[in-house]
């Protein structure tokens, strides 16, 4: 009896052993469950960039993305769908967050139950997720603006820029960066003239616009770095017969720019593409979910068409230059947002 005992012991133990291994060596899982969530319902942004997230996943083959939101813009909408996403134990969720602090004690608690959390477009604070992809950075933005003017100029002229307000601090930045820009010597037959505000008032940047047109007779090229200022300085230049003589580009919505890129009022714009930012916030949360990358300052993400991702100083990572709208691509984007 006792030798069967001790055998009976060696066994279970022998068994022990090997359900040990095989949980250590248990293959990953198949599929990945993960969420982008929106600020609310409804938006064709941000049903852009979910098409952007599915496009990811079905690059990628091992994820599952799913489109959430509150039907109101709020915090606490956002937080009890994180809630219900903590007792559904997802495996990552991207925020467009209604409230960068509101949502840090829910976003922690999913954390801390293994939920991969990033931010995009309009981000959580430090804290309440791993990284927070941003569109953009003043640099790229500032920078491009010169040189789409410089593009539709033939790299001559003066250039005026017709901003928002004077103390709007993004808006303040870009133009710091295309002062910046225009110093490069390839520049050199180009002038930036002078800098006004309209306020984010339609009425007002429309008669600035003009304004400018009649002070600057060499002008070649207004830049509008804000979308009302864009739109009204469009319908200035093409009630004052001077399209195709004075370029108009800058920041611009295509839906409400697409008629006048396709009579060549605006020859191009930019602005950041709701697609690429739901593509590239699920390559980032299957990086974090499989551990390919910890998402620590430094680290880089494989993002598949949008190249590699670096996280930046507070776990900010940028997604890049803001995607550029002309004829060719237009009437696609204007249906979307």
């Amino acid at each position: 009896m006792k030798k069967v005992a001790v055998f009976l012991l060696i066994a279970m133990l022998a068994s022990t052993m090997v359900f040990a291994q095989g949980a250590k060596e248990a293959p990953a899982k198949e599929m990945y469950d993960v969420v982008i969530l929106v600020k609310s319902m409804g938006n064709g942004f941000f049903d852009a960039c979910f098409k952007g997230s599915q496009q990811a996943a079905e690059e990628l083959g091992n994820i599952k993305t799913t489109y959430m939101g509150p039907v109101q813009t709020t915090a606490e909408g956002q937080i009890e769908i994180i809630e219900t996403l903590i007792a559904q134990r997802v495996d990552g969720i991207a925020i467009s967050a209604n409230d960068a602090d509101a949502l840090i004690p829910v976003t922690k608690k999913a954390m801390a139950a293994g939920i991969k959390v990033i931010s995009f477009d309009s981000g959580i604070n430090e804290g309440g997720r791993i990284v927070d992809l941003v569109p953009s950075k003043e640099e790229l933005i500032g920078r491009q603006q010169i040189q789409l003017a410089a593009e539709l100029a033939g790299m001559k002229g003066d250039v005026a820029v017709l901003s928002a307000s004077a103390q709007a601090t993004n808006q303040n930045a870009w133009i710091k960066w295309m002062k910046e820009e225009i110093k490069d010597a390839k520049y050199k037959d180009m002038k930036l003239v002078e800098v006004v505000y309209g306020d984010d008032a339609p009425d007002k940047s429309y008669r600035e616009a003009v304004a400018l047109m009649n002070k600057y007779p060499n002008l070649k090229v207004i830049i509008c770095p804000t979308t009302v200022g864009l739109l009204a300085t469009a319908q200035a230049v093409k009630d004052e017969g001077k399209s195709g003589v004075v370029e108009v580009t800058g920041l611009g919505l295509p839906s409400e720019m697409k008629g006048y890129i396709l009579d060549g009022t605006v020859g191009q714009m930019a602005l950041w593409n709701p697609i690429d930012l739901g593509y590239t916030s699920t390559y980032i949360l299957e990086s974090l979910i499989t551990g390919k990358v910890a998402g620590a300052v430094g680290d880089s993400f494989d993002a598949g068409k949008m190249g590699k991702v670096v996280v930046e100083a507070r776990g900010v990572a940028v997604m890049g230059t803001p995607f550029v709208f002309n004829k060719d691509n237009i009437e696609e984007y204007a249906a979307i947002f």
